[in-house]
């Protein structure tokens, strides 16, 4: 099937933006186009336009951008294929035509979902008759509103082993198994997949009914307490997750996604005013649910019962996660109190309870540490190296380049520091160098000819216009200061062969200094210091480490992520062939991002260019005695004259 751009925009033609946005969100008329609070965000002054003439809706707050079908796709969670099939049907159009194959099958999911509808009815009326009356009593007794019983669509499965054939005889028995209602046994024989059950409908993002999952009422030996439909036509447990169709509209709203664990905690959630929580379907999540959940939000929440099983699940889907990291793509994770699940916690401590432990959730990075750590005692240097092992290998698998490394540096960091802690006694009396610049860390081990050649190069280079330039020099004066960021400056130096030789003799020079001695001032001995800078407090004479630390990080910072970004954006526009809506809306969210790198590195330079310019003014108290009084080399370079790469030099 091949939807052409002319085909959609005789579809955008068809249909009025305002009237499908209506449905959900409140519009006021605004001249030629409508208003309204954003139904992506919170607001309460109203941002959100809707242009009929154009056909595209935008968000001047949180830049909410798109037309009908995008709409359908954002705001109601539908796939793009299901979005376009419901649009065409309200705009009478024909949807293009699939191969005969793939047409046979869709004609036959329509069919299934029926049996599956007609069943769920079926279901519901038994819930009300008097056999349904245990089932009834247990829903309630654990605390559902007849309101949330409707919503849910809740119901019940006779034991009879053929109540539900007798009910659906107008289906093909090859349906009703087909649907996974029915099993069929080797000798021919059929029979009713739930019996004595309380039953609850799995819809598909459009709502319809696909699939089921029954809770036992009676506990009997060798029967599970809990059964969902097999895999069938309608139903992938896999790509699928629980209330879906709901959860995506309030996600919208709220900001978030909640994971837990089984549909009576969505339930129970939905119930105490939590509307955006999903749930997998027996299993641990899959790839694909992961790549659903991001779609909705940046950062999903998974909710995991505070027990060792629960410490298991989160695992298990910290490990799918993990490859399928990027920028703006992780999780948080939330470990309730020993012992309780999302129902119980809300029915011990109330709804605040639950939303105060959503509130801060526990990034992925920090559940993977600790889960790690006291995985086992760390006893014996062994136990330490096994510690580091599975750290790295979780590390190994995570794909994209640039997060892989920050995992691995932050990861080593904190292996580091509680498998290594300082000992007070290693602090003292070592390596004092002489004639060396007093606070200087002790060498323990000579630096190679090329790599002080290079250095002294670098603290010879005068007066510097490039960030890139000035950050290395600041790194010369403050060696201390290298160590955690060796991994950016890698990078940065295979984004810039030439100033390769610099950064690559500072990481020399960073493994040659005693990460136990106390923090340098100054680089090593037989280096000049490099000329002072008043731009930045890490070329200023009298500047505190803390001080220049906090100064070169976030000129790090902002120098490694806009080739990053440059590199996101080329691997975007490539495959823009393959994925041109997909590509194009990444390729608008990257350029927007780099604009605004670009203007955070003008205003880095900005703000501090205006201290520097008081310090020297002639007769100003903080003007340096070895700077010049006023002259241009020590003024801020003009905005466009600002690094517009991690170089520094002009495009």
């Amino acid at each position: 099937m091949t939807i052409t751009p002319q085909w959609k925009d005789e579809l955008r033609a068809r249909i009025t933006l305002s009237s499908v946005i209506q449905r959900t969100t409140k519009l006021t008329k605004a001249g030629r186009e409508w208003k309204a609070c954003c139904p992506f965000h919170s607001e309460n002054t109203p941002s959100f336009t809707v242009s009929d003439d154009k056909g595209f809706y935008h968000c001047f707050g949180c830049g909410a951008h798109g037309d009908v079908i995008s709409w359908m796709i954002e705001q109601r969670g539908l796939s793009f294929m299901d979005a376009i099939k419901e649009l065409a049907a309200e705009a009478g159009m024909e949807v293009p035509a699939p191969d005969p194959v793939a047409a046979k099958k869709a004609e036959q999911r329509a069919s299934l979902v029926d049996v599956t509808t007609a069943a769920q009815d079926w279901f519901v009326a038994q819930l009300s008759s008097d056999e349904g009356r245990a089932a009834l009593d247990y829903l309630k007794g654990r605390g559902f509103s007849g309101a949330t019983l409707r919503e849910f669509g809740f119901g019940y499965a006779p034991e009879d082993k053929q109540a539900l054939a007798r009910a659906l005889s107008r289906f093909d028995e090859a349906m009703l198994v087909e649907t996974g209602m029915r099993i069929k046994t080797d000798d021919g024989s059929t029979y009713d997949r739930f019996r004595g059950r309380v039953m609850l409908p799995i819809h598909d993002a459009r709502g319809r009914v696909i699939a089921f999952g029954g809770r036992i009422l009676n506990k009997r030996d060798g029967v599970a307490k809990y059964l969902n439909s097999p895999d069938t036509p309608l139903f992938d447990k896999g790509r699928t997750l629980y209330n879906l169709h709901r959860a995506a509209p309030a996600s919208r709203q709220s900001g978030r996604v909640i994971v837990v664990e089984g549909y009576m905690d969505v339930v129970a959630l939905a119930q105490a005013g939590f509307a955006d929580a999903v749930a997998p379907l027996g299993t641990a999540l899959t790839e694909t649910q992961l790549e659903m959940l991001w779609r909705m939000v940046e950062r999903p929440v998974l909710c995991f019962d505070g027990d060792a099983a629960g410490h298991k699940a989160a695992m298990r889907a910290i490990g799918r996660a993990l490859p399928l990291l990027r920028p703006a793509r992780t999780l948080g994770i939330v470990r309730l109190p020993a012992g309780l699940d999302p129902d119980d916690l809300i029915r011990e401590k109330g709804a605040g309870a639950m939303e105060a432990l959503l509130a801060e959730p526990a990034s992925l990075l920090d559940t993977l540490w600790e889960y790690e750590r006291d995985a086992a005692p760390l006893s014996t240097p062994e136990a330490k190296a096994g510690l580091k092992a599975r750290l790295m290998e979780h590390v190994e698998t995570i794909a994209d380049s640039d997060i892989r490394a920050l995992y691995r540096r932050e990861l080593l960091d904190r292996f580091s520091a509680y498998a290594y802690p300082p000992r007070s006694a290693r602090r003292q009396g070592r390596g004092v160098q002489r004639g060396g610049w007093q606070g200087a860390r002790p060498v323990i081990a000579p630096l190679s000819p090329g790599a002080r050649e290079a250095l002294g190069k670098l603290a010879a280079g005068g007066a510097r216009s490039a960030l890139l330039d000035a950050v290395l020099a600041g790194f010369l004066r403050h060696p201390q200061c290298i160590a955690p960021h060796v991994e950016a400056l890698s990078r940065l130096a295979r984004h810039d062969p030439k100033a390769a030789p610099a950064i690559e003799s500072l990481i020399e020079l960073s493994e040659t200094l005693d990460s136990r001695a106390p923090n340098a001032i100054s680089p090593p001995q037989g280096i000049p210091a490099p000329p002072v800078d008043n731009r930045y407090a890490f070329l200023r004479e009298g500047t505190t480490p803390d001080e220049a630390r906090e100064e070169l990080a976030e000129a790090v910072a902002l120098l490694v992520e806009r080739p990053a970004l440059e590199a996101a954006l080329a691997a975007t526009i490539a495959r823009f062939d393959s994925d041109p809506e997909g590509s194009f809306a990444e390729q608008a969210r990257l350029r927007e991002q780099l604009t605004t790198v670009d203007e955070r590195l003008k205003a880095f330079g900005r703000r501090k260019a205006a201290p520097a310019a008081d310090r020297d003014t002639p007769g100003s108290a903080g003007a340096s005695a070895g700077a010049p009084a006023g002259g241009s080399d020590e003024t801020a370079p003009a905005a466009g004259d600002h690094p517009n790469s991690a170089t520094g030099e002009m495009d």
